[in-house]
């Protein structure tokens, strides 16, 4: 069983026995293989994935649950990462948050934040709070977790024979539905020249593409200047996952797919650089922003502690209890492991209680391995024993 470390580490009650049962003793190869086939996107189907076939399917979107009697104790980073959550949402309005068969607010996230920093000053005090696990992309509770990072690109202020790719600030024009142009009308029809949007000018398309999707990064200038470029709004086209389509494409196996192995077949094929890439309408733009890499919660990001969610079934500010994949240096899967997380960040293609991107911090070892994460594991959202009472209705 996945589970089995966490069973040996943390000691914990029965509380994710319900469905840890077989679905079935009769035909369970069978079984398997059209669980595999049908309940998750064949394009994540690959071998030694991460996924758990053998966790019974529920209806509800959150399994509510017993917190377990060890939590995984995080470094030093992660309690300022709590510092930031914590600021947050003092920052916000008090509001509810209606979660499908769940409810909780801004009072019940900080309630979790306290308890969670009065356990980490004295670990012996157990936090009163119950886990929900999230149904996943099957039903079965399998998340599938995704890394990303913040690369240093190196640019130019005026462009030249080599870097000639801006990046852009947003725009003010759009058309009659309130979008932005697309992706091919903005990299290879020049949409958006003469307005004065540009912020600096890349040596490859592709750099910027992986920018937008990562949705910040340094810049390093000629002069040795850095700057941090932050999320500045998109452009309302839909977003679709180059890696999807390669694989429906039939030119990247799905057990191969990762930022790394599409950068390579972009790097192979560049007569089909604005085919591929142009699948893709969806474009972001940048602003320049403080030194440190924040996300939609605008707080700083902890690399190995912040996540990007979906607020519409993980609120920012939450705290997630999570089973992430552990990867060796080939990015195969050799276990899994607990870890406290921060919902800190939300992106284009984080959508629906199925998929979280993991944060792994700035450069290039942060890149190799955020390249590499693409398995599944399980997400438990934490909320308080003793709920505040609910007041409003927001979401």
């Amino acid at each position: 069983m996945i589970f089995s470390s966490f069973f040996q580490r943390f000691r914990p009650s029965r509380f994710l026995s319900s469905y840890l049962r077989p679905l079935c003793l009769a035909s369970f190869t069978t079984l398997l293989a059209s669980c595999s086939l049908t309940e998750i996107d064949h394009s994540n189907d690959f071998e030694n994935n991460g996924r758990d076939v053998t966790a019974l399917k529920r209806d509800s979107l959150y399994l509510k649950e017993s917190l377990p009697p060890g939590l995984p104790y995080p470094d030093e980073s992660f309690q300022s990462g709590l510092a930031q959550q914590i600021a947050y949402l003092n920052r916000i309005k008090e509001k509810d948050y209606l979660l499908k068969n769940t409810q909780t607010s801004v009072a019940d996230l900080k309630l979790v934040a306290q308890e969670i920093d009065q356990w980490l000053n004295n670990p012996a005090q157990q936090p009163q709070l119950v886990a929900h696990q999230i149904a996943g992309q099957d039903q079965r509770g399998n998340v599938q977790i995704t890394g990303y990072y913040v690369p240093i690109l190196p640019v130019r202020h005026q462009p030249d024979d080599t870097y000639r790719y801006p990046l852009y600030r947003k725009p003010t024009l759009r058309d009659a539905e309130g979008k932005y142009p697309s992706r091919e009308a903005i990299d290879f029809e020049n949409a958006l020249a003469g307005q004065g949007l540009e912020i600096a000018y890349t040596a490859d398309l592709v750099d910027n593409f992986f920018l937008h999707v990562q949705g910040s990064g340094v810049v390093e200038y000629e002069d040795g200047e850095r700057k941090l470029l932050s999320w500045g709004g998109v452009n309302g086209h839909p977003y679709r996952s180059l890696g999807k389509e390669l694989i429906e494409r039939g030119e990247i196996d799905r057990a191969d797919i990762s930022a790394q192995s599409i950068r390579q077949w972009l790097l192979e094929h560049p007569e089909r650089k604005r085919e591929i890439l142009s699948t893709n309408p969806s474009y972001l733009f940048f602003s320049e922003g403080p030194q440190h890499p924040v996300g939609a919660a605008n707080v700083p990001l902890t690399p190995l502690y912040s996540a990007a969610v979906d607020p519409s079934v993980i609120p920012l500010g939450a705290i997630l209890l999570a089973q992430v994949p552990k990867l060796d240096t080939y990015g195969n899967l050799i276990g899994h492991e607990f870890r406290l997380l921060l919902a800190q960040d939300k992106g284009g293609a984080i959508k629906g209680p199925g998929h979280i991107d993991w944060y792994q911090g700035i450069g290039e070892e942060a890149h190799f391995h955020a390249g590499q994460l693409k398995h599944f594991g399980k997400v438990w959202l934490l909320l308080p024993k003793n709920p505040t009472p609910q007041i409003l209705i927001a979401q």
